[in-house]
């Protein structure tokens, strides 16, 4: 899961596992597998970081 924020200032919380892709045009909008949208105001770069942050975080519990 990682944690994200709406235009509005809201946190929210999402699955990693579902992020379908992730656009700038100019503010980011992640598609999540279901087709849902989610505007939110950091960068499609930062929203990697964080998935490959979730995702070493999830396989080192594994070792």
């Amino acid at each position: 899961m990682i944690e994200v924020t709406r235009l509005n200032n809201t946190k929210i919380i999402i699955n990693a596992e579902l992020i379908e892709k992730v656009e700038e045009s100019p503010d980011t909008v992640i598609t999540l597998t279901s087709g849902n949208k989610i505007i939110v105001k950091e960068s499609r770069q930062e929203i990697k970081n964080l998935v490959v942050l979730y995702k070493k975080e999830v396989l080192c519990r594994d070792l």
